[in-house]
C-alpha cells in the first residue's frame, strides 16, 4: 500500500504546481468528482476507480506514464 500513498503524493504535487490557486473543490471539478473522492484520491485510496486516476492524470498532463502502468518490458529473446 505504500505505493498507493506515493501515487496520492504525487497527484497532489502535481496538482499544486499546475494549478496552484485551485481549492481542492476547483480541480475536483475539472476533473469531474466530488471533494471527498480526490481527498481520497490524494490519499492514494484503492477505492477510487483507475479512469478517475486517468483523468487527473491527463489533465495533469501525466498520461504518458500512466499508460505505461503495468506494462510488461520487453526482453531481447521476445518476437
Amino acid at each position: 500500500m505504500e505505493t498507493l500513498a506515493q501515487i496520492g503524493q504525487n497527484l497532489r504535487q502535481a496538482r499544486q504546481k499546475a494549478y496552484p490557486n485551485d481549492t481542492l473543490d476547483d480541480f475536483a471539478l475539472r476533473i469531474g468528482v466530488g471533494r471527498a473522492t480526490l481527498q481520497r484520491m490524494e490519499k492514494g485510496d484503492l477505492s477510487v476507480s483507475l479512469g478517475k486516476y486517468y483523468r487527473a492524470a491527463t489533465l495533469l498532463g501525466l498520461e504518458s506514464p500512466f499508460r505505461a502502468l503495468l506494462k510488461p518490458q520487453q526482453s531481447l529473446f521476445d518476437d
